[in-house]
């Protein structure tokens, strides 16, 4: 059970096919398990597939579209990771929109795996400090993000995480970050 209660906060999860499955559901539990309400928020309605490394996992139905969701709706974005997953979302248009204008809010974000991929064409990366998938290293820091080798960073509201091994702390963080509400240094 969590130490940080984030009772009635609503959080946004974005992802598509592809999300490694337990990078949704391990934060998604810890949200719920806070008190938080977590919202799939996908490209699509219906249900998007998770994968269990290069096997598929579980259908996840979705909430509602990243069209039609609103950033201000929400207290927080998580954004699991998966390869297939991250890299179709750094490419849609609404999903980059929808990703910074959490930023442009000042409310916590966090991003695992491959989920700082879209961090980048959202534009919000530069200048700050996080991890990822080491793969993402190149990317990061030509985007001029700082980027460390550790299990979680949090810079100004930004929970990022390198691999499913460092869950138990992002899931920490992200709670934590969460329950603080605002950050005045989470902006683009």
């Amino acid at each position: 059970m969590s130490t940080h209660n984030i009772s009635g906060k609503k959080v946004a999860f974005l992802l598509t096919d592809g999300v490694e499955q337990i990078e949704l559901t391990s934060p998604w539990n810890a949200v719920k398990e806070a008190g938080g309400i977590p919202t799939l928020v996908a490209p699509k309605s219906g249900s998007v597939q998770g994968f269990q490394g290069t096997e598929k996992g579980d259908t996840f139905d979705v909430d509602t579209t990243v069209a039609e969701a609103e950033a201000s709706d929400f207290d927080a974005l998580v954004l699991p990771g998966g390869v297939i997953n991250a890299d179709h979302l750094r490419m849609d248009k609404d999903a980059q929109a929808f990703a910074r204008n959490f930023f442009e809010q000042h409310k916590p974000a966090a991003a695992i795996c491959h989920g700082p991929w879209l961090l980048i064409d959202a534009g919000v990366v530069r200048g700050r400090n996080l991890t990822s998938y080491r793969s993402l290293q190149t990317d990061l820091l030509n985007a001029g993000a700082e980027w460390m080798d550790e299990e979680v960073v949090v810079d100004n509201g930004l929970v990022t995480s390198r691999t499913p091994d460092d869950l138990p702390a992002f899931n920490h963080k992200l709670l934590e970050e969460i329950a603080e509400g605002k950050h005045s240094g989470q902006t683009v």
